[in-house]
């Protein structure tokens, strides 16, 4: 074993001793929050990643059926606990909630960037966008108002947003802690109890937040985290009884079964799914903007990422340009170890994910595709031999219906492909199945609407990429899937609407049918 790999092991021990998930008698993490304490899991055991190294980091175990019985059993006891407070505590108590999490920013980055390979100075950002979540969220608590419906009778019709009741929630393993606050927080904003179940690859961090923000004052048990796999505990969270809404980001694979078993079972469900994001850019484009968005849409968190600018649409007469600057800088950007403070672009996480984005690029290039910059492993990376690194890559000479230009990649390549006119470009970059985001980059304002209303995209930006806010709503097309998280929207998902209909009339009208009312 590399002493690379000794000092990461060394630092998760620690950050798990610091959060209380290790136990004295070495037996392995307490990998589950439920019902306000830390639990083993009672399944078989799973094995860890170093993303950076390849070698082994830690175990746990399987958290199974058991837990997540006790697991929901323990939220719908507290979602009534919760929902019996007023609008205004249960703000009050999200904010003073979320203040938990002061003096353990570091901790938490430096676990996340541990377990999921991600540069630190990327984890510290997560950090704060977790305590913008549950903030923003709290403030929403005592402000879901419902109305009132001008009915044509002499009845007062109003509705109210009421929960679900115990929600599921399943996150991915390319952003653990954000997705589990980016979900967490609108679910009990709303009045819900959650059961989360994080990827099997990224574990602890979920476990952290939601230790720390139930001990600031929400109920015992009304926060709960099962880790396992998708057969087992993955499973047993999608087709219980208890869980009334299911929420899944992750691959639109994995989300057509957790589509179909809460559809077995009549319950709704929200699906974040992947993307192949088109990158637009004019002729008439600040072309150093473009460049430097180029490099943040698809090299960030290593391509890792369900908006990621995969495909960077250049028009004709400037493409051979662009292609050139995009790969003269994705040459220079700091491929490194995640703790080193001057990496940008980490490891991709597990060996699964590097095989795959390995194999897509020789059958780009096997089918007549040139890599212009990358497709290997960066020579020189300390400890690196073995580790998930893949360098910064650029394609060219793709054709639209390859699979590296239609299908997601998940990691840090992106395929340029040339376009005449406006037509084209809106046609090649709807020529997906995906329709998560999109970005247009023109000095012409006209035309960057014209183009943004015409993708079939959830997001869309015009000169920028990857802003992304919690007062936004966020969420797909077609495979990328439906429902919407963040703003509003993404509250609302977590209520139903109730229309309550009162007689204010001096007889009572009783109808034997609908639509006969009386005025």
């Amino acid at each position: 074993m590399n002493a690379l790999n000794t000092q990461a092991q060394q630092a998760l021990r620690r950050l798990l001793a610091q959060f209380g998930l290790s136990l004295e008698a070495g037996d392995m993490p307490c990998s589950n929050w439920i019902d306000g304490d830390l639990v083993t899991g009672q399944g078989d055991a799973i094995t860890l990643t170093n993303p950076a190294t390849g070698e082994e980091l830690t175990t746990y175990r399987d958290a199974g059926t058991d837990l997540l019985d006790r697991a929901v059993a323990a939220a719908t006891r507290a979602q009534v606990e919760w929902m019996a407070l007023t609008a205004s505590e249960r703000g009050r108590r999200m904010n003073a909630a979320v203040r938990r999490l002061e003096g353990h920013e570091e901790d938490l980055a430096q676990l996340e960037s541990v377990v999921a390979g991600k540069p630190i100075r990327d984890c510290r950002g997560e950090v704060g966008k977790v305590r913008e979540m549950f903030e923003y969220y709290a403030g929403w608590c005592d402000k879901q108002h419902g109305e009132v419906i001008p009915v044509p009778t002499s009845h007062l019709n109003y509705v109210r947003h009421v929960p679900f009741g115990v929600v599921g929630q399943i996150t991915p393993w390319n952003a653990p802690m954000f997705t589990c606050a980016w979900q967490l927080a609108p679910a009990i904003a709303a009045g819900n109890g959650v059961v989360l179940k994080p990827s099997e690859l990224t574990p602890f961090s979920s476990v952290v937040i939601a230790r720390l923000i139930e001990s600031g004052g929400l109920p015992q048990g009304l926060i709960n985290i099962v880790n396992g796999l998708g057969p087992t505990t993955g499973a047993a969270l999608t087709g219980h009884d208890g869980i009334r809404k299911l929420v899944f980001v992750g691959s639109p694979d994995s989300g057509r079964l957790i589509a179909e078993a809460g559809a077995r079972r009549l319950v709704p469900s929200v699906l974040e799914l992947g993307g192949k994001s088109a990158n637009i850019v004019f002729d008439d484009a600040r072309i150093d903007d473009a460049v430097a968005g180029a490099q943040a849409a698809i090299f960030a968190a290593a391509g890792q990422s369900c908006v990621a600018g995969s495909r960077l649409l250049i028009q004709r007469d400037i493409f051979d340009a662009v292609v050139e600057r995009v790969s003269r800088a994705a040459s220079q950007i700091a491929v490194g170890l995640p703790a080193d403070e001057a990496t940008r672009m980490g490891p991709l996480q597990n060996a699964r994910q590097f095989e795959r984005v390995t194999n897509m690029i020789e059958r780009a290039k096997a089918a007549g595709a040139r890599v212009v910059t990358g497709g290997t492993r960066p020579t020189g990376l300390p400890g690196g031999a073995n580790g998930y690194y893949l360098a910064p890559t650029v394609i060219a000479d793709v054709d639209a219906s390859m699979e590296i230009a239609c299908e997601e990649v998940f990691g840090p390549v992106v395929v340029a492909l040339p376009f005449e006119d406006e037509a084209e470009a809106i046609r090649l970059a709807n020529s997906t199945r995906f329709g998560l985001a999109g970005a247009v980059w023109t000095q012409d304002p006209a035309r960057a609407h014209r183009v943004a209303a015409q993708l079939r995209a959830g997001t869309v930006w015009i000169n920028s990429y990857k802003a992304i806010n919690v007062m936004s709503p966020f969420g797909g097309f077609r495979d990328s899937g439906f429902g919407r998280s963040s703003g509003l929207d993404g509250l609302r998902e977590y209520t139903i609407p109730q229309s309550v209909w009162v007689e204010t009339g001096a007889e009572a009208s009783v109808a034997m049918g609908y639509g006969s009312g009386q005025v």
